[in-house]
């Protein structure tokens, strides 16, 4: 397993932790216009360790608001996603970040899991 945070603005980290069934992107705090630009570098740095067998799973547990910068960066990454043939996740989205899904009908192109991905284990309970 290897985990690198990414410093975002605003001092939160961006943790992109590759683990044996998943690479784990976990940012923490706000994600808005100032920050989504972190959010975009580490999803596509998991993007690069992702493939079919390895998906995306963005743990949304430790987010506090989401704006549609953060959304945009998830599409932009979503479909580079799809072309390369692997999926991205979202674990444990709060209420504010599903309704904004919900509303702007992205719910629906992303899988969520009600957990996140325990760090050194993948979703589904391997050991990295």
């Amino acid at each position: 397993m290897a985990e690198r945070p990414l410093q975002e603005a605003g001092g939160n980290d961006i943790a992109v932790e590759v683990l044996d069934h998943t690479v784990a992107v976990r940012p923490t705090g706000e994600i808005d216009i100032e920050t989504a630009a972190s959010l975009r570098l580490a999803l596509f740095e998991a993007l690069a360790q992702a493939s079919s067998a390895r998906p995306v799973a963005v743990d949304c547990s430790r987010l506090t608001f989401c704006d549609s910068s953060a959304l945009n960066a998830l599409l932009a990454a979503r479909r580079a996603a799809h072309e390369s043939g692997t999926v991205i996740r979202l674990a444990a989205p709060n209420v504010q970040f599903q309704r904004l899904l919900e509303i702007t009908g992205a719910l629906s192109l992303f899988p969520v899991d009600r957990c996140p991905p325990a760090t050194g284990r993948g979703p589904w309970g391997g050991r990295a």
